[in-house]
């Protein structure tokens, strides 16, 4: 198991103002961090790669999709921008030396057609995440599409259209992410939900059903990680948590009122309880 944090705790962008963030992280026992992955900039990836390396720290990166860059979107320049668009955060993974690729990227977030999804934005969303997932493989990036709830996207809100949809997808390096706030909204039962979902698990967010301290709200946890243990499940456990400082951020993740003391606090009790379940629940 390895044990991470995303960095959108502090900021939405990777920056020497964050270097003591990193030290403290390392200090504390994580692995690695979750970076942001929006500044497309391959050169100072390939530079935070290098220093993050020397750091001991490994990553992962998160990405949303934004409107124009849909890839269900009826305008066939917007789905080949979206593929273009999608090439280049693979491109500064790949610099950054990141092999995880978290987030949905089968549709842009927060963008909603009024109804369910068609058989036809279903189709262009497997067919993009394919092209991408073909791209990527030569670049030892792993796509792990995240499961959303349904007032974020309304394409795959539940585990089992996320099976479905990495089995269309059809290629090894497309996996499933699971983020534990939105299993806690859109699960009856999220363990069982893991366990169906099984080997295509690629990565798990771990948050509070509040996006506060883990283990300080109601997520079904002993379900949780007695799933990921029947599964097999030895990959990244990431927290994400997010707090109410950045005006971006709190937009972007409906954050109205703080919800803990301090990011520290988040990180420390955070990692504590990760360990802590893992010990429980991996006998």
């Amino acid at each position: 198991m390895r044990y991470g944090i995303n960095l959108m705790l502090w900021d939405d962008d990777l920056h020497d103002g964050l270097l003591p963030v990193l030290e403290s992280v390392r200090s504390m026992g994580y692995d690695g961090v979750e970076v942001p992955m929006f500044d497309l900039d391959t050169a100072k990836w390939a530079r935070w790669g290098q220093r993050l390396d020397e750091m001991g720290l490994e990553r992962t990166a998160n990405h949303v999709v934004a409107p124009e860059y849909n890839p269900v979107s009826p305008d066939p320049l917007v789905r080949q921008r979206a593929y273009g668009h999608m090439t280049k955060v693979v491109d500064c993974c790949q610099a950054a030396g990141v092999t995880i690729l978290a987030g949905p990227h089968q549709i842009a977030l927060g963008v909603f057609s009024g109804h369910a999804p068609t058989l036809q934005e279903w189709d262009w969303s497997v067919a993009h995440v394919r092209r991408v997932a073909e791209y990527a493989a030569p670049a030892g990036v792993t796509l792990t599409e995240e499961v959303i709830n349904r007032f974020e996207l309304y394409l795959l809100n539940t585990l089992a259209q996320g099976a479905r949809f990495v089995d269309e997808v059809g290629l090894p390096n497309c996996r499933i992410h699971v983020d534990t706030f939105h299993s806690n909204i859109e699960e009856k039962l999220p363990g069982e939900a893991i366990k169906e979902a099984g080997s295509r698990i690629g990565y798990v967010h771990i948050s509070e059903n509040d996006r506060g301290i883990p283990g300080t709200g109601h997520v079904a946890w002993d379900a949780t990680f007695d799933a990921l243990h029947a599964i097999g499940y030895d990959g990244w456990l990431t927290i994400e948590s997010f707090s109410d400082v950045l005006p971006n951020l709190v937009a972007a993740t409906k954050i109205w009122r703080p919800l803990f003391e301090s990011e520290e606090l988040v990180a420390s009790e955070g990692l504590a309880f990760m360990k802590r379940k893992v010990a429980e629940h991996y006998q």
